[in-house]
């Protein structure tokens, strides 16, 4: 069984699927036994072709298809509930995020483990300190990350971010629901464990369009932040002790 599963949710990205592939390969090969799960969410292009042709050049590589377009948040749970590590990386398929970043948070976890509450963080969070997106995405995603901080109270600075490090039995335990992925840190405290924001590099997109908009994202975003509030709101955990 691999140490680590790279979990990649795609739609419509053929051109991004073997650079990233290669850069994760170089990123891991020889540091640590991994398996990379990607997830083609229906594609129309010819994602999926790729991918298949893909799996001669890269052993390590599986590829899932969802039969009916589902979105992102369900594209990385059949991913992660597919995986079989113990731990879960989760990347952007549009190559923004960097792969090289990956054993960063993976040492990250690692050091954290002398610490006296290492057994309490479970996940560690991409945090993009230098955005390579529009100035009216970053406008957009600095008042969201405010509205959501001030609501939520999750102390995070950047939720949005696709880099992530995480258990898979811990995110499995989650509350899952459209758009669940953009509020991993908030759900994981409420579940009782502890997040750690890690600064990683954010690039360009190199080919593609961008699945989401501001206007599409601010919709569901309203609606999604009221449901974490009521969530958090009636979360109760109690201590458990066998006899």
């Amino acid at each position: 069984m691999p140490d680590l599963s790279v979990v990649v949710p795609v739609h419509n990205e053929r051109d991004n699927i073997v650079p990233l592939l290669t850069e994760i390969a170089a990123a891991l090969r020889g540091k640590v036994d991994f398996e990379i799960v990607y997830v083609d969410d229906l594609s129309r292009d010819d994602t999926l072709a790729v991918l298949t042709a893909a799996k001669a050049q890269f052993p390590e590589l599986r590829v899932l298809r969802h039969l009916e377009q589902s979105g992102q948040s369900t594209a990385l749970r059949t991913g992660i509930k597919a995986a079989r590590g113990a731990w879960i990386a989760t990347l952007d398929g549009d190559g923004q995020n960097d792969p090289a970043d990956i054993p960063k948070l993976i040492a990250m976890r690692d050091e954290s483990q002398t610490s006296s509450n290492a057994s309490a963080i479970k996940l560690f969070a991409g945090w993009r300190v230098n955005r390579q997106d529009s100035g009216s995405k970053r406008w957009a995603s600095r008042w969201a990350n405010r509205i959501r901080s001030n609501l939520l109270k999750d102390e995070t600075p950047d939720t949005g971010c696709g880099i992530k490090l995480f258990e898979r039995a811990v995110f499995l335990d989650l509350p899952y629901f459209d758009h669940m992925h953009r509020y991993l840190p908030a759900l994981t405290q409420r579940a009782g464990w502890q997040v750690k924001s890690v600064p990683v590099n954010h690039r360009p997109r190199g080919a593609g369009v961008s699945k989401y908009n501001n206007l599409n994202r601010a919709l569901v975003g309203i609606s999604d932040l009221r449901g974490v509030a009521w969530l958090i709101r009636r979360s109760k955990r109690t201590a458990v002790e066998e006899l």
